[in-house]
C-alpha cells in the first residue's frame, strides 16, 4: 500500500504534468520529488512516469497504481471511521421498519434530528404491513419496528411499549349503494359487498386482514393511501384511520356508517430485540417515547386529494 506522501505525489504529477510544478506544489524540492519517483518505479519495478514528452505523464501503469491507491485510501479512510464509530458504541447501521400505517413524511425530521449527530450510522427505513411488520423483526429483517399491531408475538428477548392508539371509521363512497342504507350495518349486509384492504406483508403466514367476513370479496391494494382512493372510487369498503379521512368525511367525499360490530381501536407498539442496544437504536427509541412525535404518528398526515 502507498503512503500518504507516495498518494500525493502520483496526484501532483499527474495534474501539473511537470516534477518541478509537483515540488511546489508539494512545498519539497524537485530533486527530491525526482528520487521518490524512482524509488516508487523501482519498488513496483515498473515505468510509472512518461518523461519522454514535454508534459510528464504517468504511464498506464502509473495511472492504475494512482487510482487503485486512493480507492484502498479510502477504503481505510472509511474503515478507520467504522471501527471508531463502532467502538463509541454506535451501530454500523440501524434497520427501522414501519407499519404502512405509518407515513414516512412524519419520520423526516427525526431523521435530519439524528444526522445532526454525525454518528456514521447508515439508516435503512422501510415498510412493511400487519404480520410482515412482527416478521420483519422476528427474521432479523428489522432492528427496530414501529407501529406494529396486535399482541407483541413470542420473538427471543423481545423488548416494546406502546406507541398509542389508533381509532377507526367504517367509511364508503357517497356512490357505494351501503352509503343509503340505514344503520346500523349488520355483518351480513357489508359481506355482500367488495372489501378493499391493504395486502399484509408477511412472507411466511397467509397474512391477515381487518374487518373481513368468510367468504367476502376483496380487493387487496399496496397502501393505506391506495385503499383511501379505492374506496372514495366505490371500488369497495373498509375500516380507514379516522384522522387521516376527516377531511374527505367533512366534504362529504366519503361516507361514514356505523356498525353492529364497531371494530376496537388498535394498540400499535414499538418494538426492538434486546440484544442489539446500541447509541443509535437508544436515540431513536427516546424520540419514540416524546408524546408529541407518538401522536403525530398515530394521527398520520390528513389525507385531502
Amino acid at each position: 500500500m502507498l503512503s500518504e506522501d507516495e498518494l500525493a505525489l502520483l496526484e501532483a504529477i499527474r495534474e501539473s504534468g511537470s516534477l518541478s510544478r509537483a515540488a511546489v506544489r508539494l512545498g519539497k524540492a524537485p530533486s527530491t520529488i525526482s528520487h521518490a519517483a524512482r524509488q516508487l518505479e523501482t519498488r513496483f519495478d515498473a515505468l510509472l512516469f512518461d518523461r519522454r514528452r514535454y508534459r510528464l505523464q504517468l504511464t498506464p501503469a502509473g495511472q492504475l497504481l494512482a487510482l487503485e491507491a486512493a480507492r484502498l485510501m479510502q477504503d481505510v479512510s472509511r474503515l478507520t471511521r467504522r471501527v471508531k464509530q463502532i467502538a463509541g458504541g454506535w451501530e454500523d447501521r440501524l434497520w427501522i421498519v414501519t407499519d404502512e400505517l405509518l407515513e414516512f413524511d412524519i419520520l423526516a425530521p427525526v431523521i435530519t434530528a439524528f444526522d445532526a449527530l454525525q454518528s456514521g450510522v447508515t439508516l435503512r427505513v422501510t415498510h412493511e404491513v400487519l404480520g410482515g411488520t412482527w416478521e420483519a423483526l422476528r427474521d432479523g429483517r428489522a432492528d427496530l419496528v414501529v407501529g406494529a399491531t396486535n399482541e407483541p408475538p413470542a420473538i427471543p428477548k423481545l423488548r416494546w411499549f406502546e406507541l398509542g392508539v389508533m381509532d377507526w371509521v367504517f367509511a364508503v363512497s357517497p356512490r357505494h349503494p351501503l352509503a343509503r342504507l340505514p344503520e346500523p350495518l349488520e355483518r351480513e349486509t357489508v359481506a355482500r359487498h367488495r372489501s378493499v384492504v391493504v395486502a399484509d406483508s408477511s412472507r411466511v403466514s397467509e397474512g391477515r386482514a381487518y374487518g373481513l367476513t368468510g367468504g367476502q370479496a376483496t380487493l387487496a391494494v399496496p397502501s393505506m393511501r391506495a385503499k383511501v382512493v379505492a374506496q372514495r372510487q366505490g371500488l369497495g369498503v373498509g375500516w380507514l384511520p379516522r384522522h387521516r379521512v376527516a377531511g374527505l368525511l367533512k366534504r362529504g367525499e366519503l361516507v361514514e356508517k356505523r356498525m353492529a360490530d364497531p371494530r376496537e381501536p388498535n394498540i400499535l407498539y414499538v418494538a426492538w430485540r434486546g440484544e442489539h442496544e446500541g447509541r443509535a437504536l437508544s436515540w431513536w427509541l427516546e424520540q419514540l417515547r416524546q408524546p408529541r412525535l407518538a401522536k403525530r404518528l398515530i394521527k398520520g398526515l390528513e389525507i385531502t386529494d
